[in-house]
This record gives C-alpha cells, structure tokens and sequence, in this order.
C-alpha cells in the first residue's frame, strides 16, 4: 500500500494547513466543464474527547467514511493529537448533474442547485441488510416538517418479536425517528428524513429510507421543493478528471451476507465502469499497481492513476 498512502499524503501536505476549526456545509464549487473532481482532503488533530460519530455530526461526514480514510485509527478513542483524515473531497457522481443524486455505496447525497454552480453534499443513513434502499429514478413528491410516523406492519411485527412493540403512530418530538422533517419520494415507502438517533448516519441502519443529520434535512428542505428529481445509484468505484489528471475514488460495495466479491470481481467491475466512462477509456496507460492498491483499501480518496496524453504505466495490461 505504499503508493497510495504517499498519494494520500501528497494530496494532504497541500490542504492540512487550511483547515481551522468547524468548516460550513460541504457546498463546493462545480469544477470546469469536462471535469469532476470537487473539494480538498484536510486533516485535523484529535481532542481527546473526540470519536468518530462527533466528527461525523460536526464535519457532514458518515461514520464509516471516517473509519474507511483512517485505517488504524481506534472510532471511539482517536487519542489525543492523532491527525484525523476528513475525506472531503469527492469525485462526483457519473450521470447528470441535477436535483438529488444518491449514491449508495459511499452513503451520500449529492445535490445541485439551478440557480448556483456547486454542489451541496451530505451523509446519509441507508437501508440495511434485508432492508436495501433502491436505485433508479424518482422525485420528491411530498415535502413534511415535523412528521408523525405511522410505522407499517412489517416493522411493527420485526420489533414485537423483539420485544420492542411500536404504537400505530409516533407524533412528532424527539422521539419520532424521522427527525424534524421527511421529504417523500414517488417510490411508494421511501422518505428522505432526519432521524432521533445522531449515530448510523454514513451506515446500513434503516429500512430502507435515508437518514440524514437533522441539521443537514433541514438546509437541504429548503434548498428543494416538491417535483425535484432525485436519482438512485450504486457506483462503489468513481473515475473522475482534474487538471489533467484522471482519478479513482473506491469505496467497499454493498453486499448482503450471501453475498461475497471477491478481489478479481471487484478488478472486473472497475474496469467495466472505467470501459462505460468513455469510448477512449481502454486507451489510457494506467497505473495498475496503484490500481491495485485502491481497490484493496477501498478508503474513498480520490487518488491519481492516470496523465491524460502520458503513459504512466508499468504494465500495458492489467496484470492483477
């Protein structure tokens, strides 16, 4: 892992400094036309009453992002002056740049606003194992501030037998688990909403709907409205262009526990999405060894592979 970890700290060395104290929502500006890297990769030191949940809540970051940047690093006892990796810098989402973009596998929403070019980003909480969020097309079709919840039957039964029973409806307070606000979506049983619990946002926690940072549901309600599109993907490895510079961003697919990739799948599905980016694709001289590398770490840092118009490469061919 060498090669990736000293692309890591090159990428850091140039933002480490920049960063004092809480940042503002991640609103980032759109890179130029034909390009698709957003944002820069910080680092901060650990108080030693830090975890990684807090840091989540205070930068709009997920939980498992953090773990993921911070290989090594204790979540719930950093230790005093640890450098934590604040993975804000993203490669954005393949397919239009408009409404609200999910990408499930790196649990985060992406939004665009007509009226600004940037992009606003948030941590979500998604749909757990048995419970899977869906991909595909919809719109926000409702749009509600402090919402009752009327759990269905499927969940009040799953939390009977757990000995847990739940009313017909929860009214809004702090013990609805939707947060201050739900935006549904025109997938019947899907809501975009907050949540009563500050820890699972940047995990597989709910039944399907995506939970946000209450602070987070409540900027992005007024950012959208009723009609706004929002698009459904899971795309664990991103390509992306900067400055010449063609990029990798990994994250770990989403897998039920009959499920299992291995090394060479994961090998095979980065070089069909990295074939399905553009025509030109299968003539870049890529830096397989560093490909390797990130698809091994699955950190979710953008990393350089490539120099559009130079051969970088140590093999001509993929040799994994």
């Amino acid at each position: 892992m060498r090669l990736r970890a000293s692309a890591i700290v090159s990428c850091l060395s140039l933002t480490a400094l920049l960063l004092a104290g809480k940042s503002a929502a991640l609103e980032l500006p759109l890179p130029p036309e034909g390009e698709d890297v957003v944002g820069e990769i910080q680092v901060i030191k650990a108080k030693y009453e830090d975890t990684f949940a807090g840091l989540g809540e205070t930068y709009d970051l997920g939980y498992l992002e953090l773990v993921a940047a911070n290989p090594g690093v204790d979540p719930w006892l950093p230790g005093e002056g640890t450098d934590i990796i604040l993975p804000t810098r993203f490669i954005l989402p393949p397919g239009p740049r408009e409404g609200i973009v999910i990408n499930l596998a790196e649990y985060r929403l992406y939004y665009y606003p007509k009226d600004k070019p940037v992009v606003h980003t948030y941590p979500l909480g998604i749909g757990r194992e048995g419970w899977g969020s869906p991909v595909g097309i919809t719109r926000i079709s409702a749009m509600t501030s402090n919402p009752a919840w009327y759990p269905p039957q499927s969940i009040r039964d799953e939390h009977a037998a757990e000995g847990d029973p739940l009313p017909r409806v929860v009214p809004p307070g702090p013990d609805n688990p939707l947060g201050p606000y739900k935006m549904t979506l025109a997938m019947p049983g899907y809501l975009i909403h907050g949540s009563n619990k500050k820890f699972g946002i940047g995990m597989r926690v709910s039944h399907g709907c995506f939970r946000m940072l209450n602070h987070n549901v409540l900027e992005l309600s007024k950012r959208v409205k009723v009609g706004t599109p929002v698009r459904i993907i899971d795309e664990p490895y991103k390509f992306g262009i900067s400055q010449g510079m063609v990029y990798l961003e990994a994250h770990t697919p989403l897998q039920d526990e009959d499920q299992h990739m291995t090394l060479m799948d994961k090998h095979a599905v980065v070089i069909n999405t990295l074939l399905k980016r553009d025509e030109d694709a299968g003539m870049l001289r890529l830096d397989w060894e560093m490909v390797r590398e990130i698809i091994a770490g699955e950190d979710g840092l953008p990393i350089q592979i490539a120099e559009l118009g130079e051969a970088m490469a140590s093999h001509e061919e993929p040799v994994f």
